[in-house]
C-alpha cells in the first residue's frame, strides 16, 4: 500500500496537477473522482495553493490526488460572463497584488473595485499597484493621485511602480516578502515585466503590447506558483479581461466597501440599499465627498448586475 504524501499545488493545467512537497519533490498527479465545494459548479475543482494529499500511482513517477485539506481562503470568479460556473483562481493567498495601469491597456476603476469587492468578500487583503508609472503624462499623473487618495482612504495601500525604469521596485518587493501573493490584471500591465524586475532568476514570458488594440497578449494561460528568491511565492494568473461577481446578495455588496461599510448604520433603514432611501448615510457622504463618485458608481453598477 502506497504511503499517503502531503503537498502544494503549484500548477493547474486542466486536468493534470503540479504539486510539490515540503522536500522540494515535484509530482505530476491526477484528481481523484470529482470534488465539489459548497454547492457551487466549478470548472476546476482544485486550484494552485491548495495543500492535498496524494499517493504514487504503480509507474513511480505519477500521483493520484485522494484530499483536498480545507482552504484558509480561496479567491472565485464566474467562468464566463453568462455562464452559472465559477472558476476558482487560487486558494490560501496572503494577499491579492492588483496590478493596473492608467495607459497602453488603461485598467478601468469598474474592474479594479470588483477585483477588490471579491477580495473582501473572500477575506484577502489587497494590494494596488499602478505600474508604467514612468509613461503618464500630466493628466495621468492627476488621475493617479485622486485614485491613490480614495483607495487609501478605504484603506488599501497602494504603490506606483515602473518595471523598465525601476521606480519603487524596493517597495513592491517588500510587499511580497514572506508572503503567498495572488497577482492579478488585465493582460499587458506588466505583472511578468514587474515580478522579473525584482526577481531576474524568475525570468516570466513578457508578453507584447497588440498594436490593433493597445491591449495585452496573453502569456500565462494557466495560473502557476514560483517561488522568490528573497522569500514568499508568487501566484500568476492568467490576464483577466473581464471579471464577473459570484454569489452576491444584494444587500450584502455595500458590506465589500469599506467606506459604505463604515457608514451602514448611520442610514435610517437598516435594509438600505443606498440607492435612493431616504435618510441613507452614504448617499449624504457621496454629495459632501466624503465617498468617491466614481467608487459610488461602481457599486451602483453590480448592484444592477445582481440578480435578485
Amino acid at each position: 500500500m502506497s504511503s499517503i504524501k502531503t503537498g502544494k499545488v503549484f500548477r493547474s493545467t486542466g486536468s493534470w496537477y503540479v504539486v510539490e512537497t515540503c522536500d522540494g519533490t515535484s509530482v505530476l498527479c491526477k484528481l481523484k473522482g470529482r470534488f465539489k465545494i459548497e454547492g457551487l459548479r466549478n470548472t476546476n475543482p482544485l486550484a494552485v495553493g491548495d495543500t492535498v494529499d496524494f499517493k504514487m500511482l504503480p509507474d513511480g513517477e505519477t500521483g493520484l490526488i485522494e484530499r483536498i485539506h480545507d482552504r484558509n481562503n480561496y479567491l472565485i470568479r464566474r467562468a464566463t460572463k453568462l455562464s452559472k460556473a465559477t472558476h476558482i483562481i487560487a486558494a490560501n493567498v496572503d494577499q491579492m497584488v492588483l496590478i493596473v495601469s492608467l495607459v497602453k491597456p488603461r485598467t478601468s476603476t469598474g474592474f479594479i473595485d470588483r477585483l477588490l469587492v471579491t477580495a473582501e468578500a473572500y477575506h484577502i487583503p489587497s494590494l494596488i499597484v499602478f505600474n508604467k508609472y514612468d509613461i503618464y503624462n500630466a493628466e495621468q499623473e492627476v488621475l493617479l493621485a485622486e485614485y491613490r487618495q480614495a483607495y487609501e482612504a478605504a484603506g488599501y495601500q497602494c504603490v506606483y511602480t515602473s518595471a523598465t525604469k525601476k521606480i519603487n521596485l524596493d517597495v513592491f518587493q517588500s510587499e511580497l516578502n514572506g508572503k503567498i501573493s495572488l497577482l492579478s490584471g488585465h493582460s499587458g500591465v506588466g505583472k511578468s515585466a514587474l515580478i522579473n524586475a525584482v526577481d531576474p532568476h524568475l525570468n516570466l514570458k513578457e508578453g507584447a503590447i497588440s498594436q490593433a488594440h493597445l491591449k495585452g497578449k496573453h502569456t500565462t494561460t494557466f495560473a502557476e506558483m514560483f517561488p522568490l528568491s528573497f522569500g514568499g511565492f508568487i501566484i500568476d494568473t492568467p490576464g483577466i479581461k473581464e471579471f464577473g461577481l459570484v454569489a452576491f446578495e444584494k444587500p450584502e455588496l455595500g458590506q465589500r466597501f469599506p467606506e459604505i461599510r463604515h457608514r451602514m448604520d448611520q442610514c435610517r433603514f437598516n435594509n438600505c440599499l443606498h440607492v435612493s432611501e431616504p435618510g441613507c448615510a452614504v448617499i449624504k457622504a457621496v454629495n459632501e465627498g466624503e465617498i468617491p463618485e466614481f467608487r459610488y458608481i461602481n457599486y451602483l453598477n453590480m448592484l444592477s448586475e445582481i440578480e435578485e
